[in-house]
């Protein structure tokens, strides 16, 4: 089904600045238009995520964070939680379920957006990073059942019920979110991750996916999701 719903508040999860803008800005920028509050935690700063001659762990997780925050700024994002985990070595255990648990009893979200981490092969010539099955697997985890159990970690919150969650999915998509006003935006965020960008411009890319995603429902550009109803509407 293609949807219109917009929650009141919603957290994304992922692995790496610049994630979420490859994949589920659209619906973020479309979502804070209308008044949802977004919160972005990473996992990690991506901070091995370069070639350069002489660049250090430290500096580009710097790097990585201001980016991040200028991405999100492009789609009107304000509050990103970084939890400084070392790129490329994380893992979903129960210490990272935990940090997951403390910032959704935090923020309350009603829905919460992530990948999937069964997801290993994208088509033929890409295999899906492990930081980004690691974080999936670790969000899932978090969201149910442990945030909302009263005695688990309750020195970390009180507990709390994600209603929704939005995995971003090619194959087992229930859920298109029509993106077409919100596409430059994204394209936008994309583009203050220089560190990673380069001279290359993503925008016919984006364009091209997000084509390929609507096609199948007569939308311009969307980005599609397995939507998993945890708690009925009200």
């Amino acid at each position: 089904m293609s949807t219109n719903h917009i929650p009141a508040s919603a957290m994304v999860i992922m692995a790496h600045p610049a994630d979420a803008e490859f994949s589920i800005a659209g619906t973020v920028a479309l979502w804070t238009r209308a008044g949802c509050r977004v919160t972005y935690v990473l996992c990690t700063d991506g901070n091995a995520g370069s070639h350069e001659p002489g660049m250090t762990r430290e500096r580009l997780s710097e790097i990585r964070r201001a980016e991040q925050r200028a991405a999100c700024a492009e789609v009107g994002v304000s509050e990103v939680v970084f939890l400084g985990h070392d790129d490329g070595t994380l893992q979903p255990t129960l210490e990272l379920r935990r940090e997951l648990v403390r910032v959704l009893r935090q923020y309350q979200p009603e829905v919460a957006i992530t990948w999937d981490p069964t997801m290993v092969f994208g088509g033929d010539n890409y295999i899906n990073h492990p930081d980004h099955r690691a974080a999936a697997q670790a969000a899932l985890d978090a969201i149910a059942p442990a945030c909302a159990m009263p005695l688990l970690w309750p020195e970390v919150g009180a507990p709390h019920r994600v209603r929704k969650v939005y995995i971003e999915s090619h194959e087992k998509a229930n859920t298109w979110v029509d993106i077409s006003a919100t596409l430059g935006q994204k394209i936008a965020a994309l583009k203050k991750h220089k560190s990673q960008m380069g001279d290359w411009d993503p925008a016919e890319m984006i364009t091209q996916w997000a084509a390929e995603a609507g096609k199948e429902k007569g939308l311009a550009a969307a980005e599609r999701y397995r939507v998993i109803q945890l708690e009925r509407d009200e």
